[in-house]
């Protein structure tokens, strides 16, 4: 028996996400199809949480209605107490997207300063921010070369570079290392573990892989096969401070049990 989600608190005015009730139906009128089913969620300003779950569970359409990619059926979905269409506009929020998404004729440099020149930030200020970003996730004197001169390890930081540029409050991350080899996802998991460390940015990031949701995450929440339903939500007990050799102790060991039951718990809902 696995417990309930966790309830949002009764206050709204403190919380990076807030999602109550939540349902998505594609094609309602004909053929429809459940992706999300009464979610509720709340995530706290400087939390790291990620969403789990099989292929096809909704944690990636999650993510996108809290980014205002899509909109759901009923319920209400708030961003640091707006809706995802202002947070959007605001600009509260960067999202890294599975594949690097760069544009092959831009140098690095160039693809980190582009959403700072379409907010119509200074030359000189776009670049200065553009090459402190490069520097926090390891990148700097890479500024000039081009996407395909880099590893698709170094191309995900350059993304994640971009995607901090502006300050955003919150940072939606859609499986970014998926399709990394081992040993690079390890480092890149190493590497946000400690960006989030310097930082405390909210972040919200979907996986697939157990381990790396234990090792990044204060919190997991788990989703059930479609339609997608919050079946647990996991309180990591592990400290904030974390190295990949804790992956062997035994509280990390009990985290990725639980969460592996609350997932087999989900197909049997």
């Amino acid at each position: 028996m696995i417990a309930p989600p966790s309830s949002p608190p009764a206050s709204d005015t403190t919380l990076a996400v807030e999602v109550r009730q939540a349902s998505l139906i594609y094609n309602p009128q004909e053929a429809p199809v459940h992706a999300l089913s009464d979610i509720d969620l709340a995530i706290r300003p400087g939390e790291f949480v990620s969403l789990i779950g099989p292929s096809g569970c909704g944690k990636t359409t999650l993510l996108r209605v809290i980014a205002d990619l899509e909109h759901i059926t009923s319920g209400s979905v708030r961003v640091n107490g707006v809706s995802p269409h202002d947070a959007r506009l605001a600009r509260a929020y960067g999202y890294v997207f599975q594949a690097p998404a760069l544009f092959p004729w831009r140098t690095v440099l160039g693809n980190v300063r582009l959403p700072l020149q379409i907010q119509g930030r200074s030359e000189a200020d776009s670049r200065r921010i553009a090459l402190e970003q490069l520097a926090r996730v390891g990148l700097a004197g890479f500024e000039g070369k081009y996407p395909w001169q880099l590893s698709g390890g170094m191309q995900q930081r350059v993304s994640i570079a971009r995607a901090l540029s502006f300050e955003p409050r919150i940072l939606m991350m859609d499986e970014p290392f998926g399709a990394l080899d081992e040993i690079t996802r390890d480092r890149l998991n190493e590497q946000l573990q400690q960006l989030w460390q310097r930082e405390r940015r909210t972040v919200v990031f979907v996986t697939h892989s157990i381990a790396e949701a234990v090792y990044l995450s204060t919190r997991i929440v788990v989703m059930s096969p479609r339609p997608g339903r919050i079946v647990r939500v996991i309180d990591s007990p592990l400290p904030d401070t974390r190295t990949l050799d804790m992956r062997d102790a035994p509280e990390f060991v009990a985290v990725a049990h639980a969460v592996r039951e609350a997932l087999a718990d989900g197909h049997h809902d």
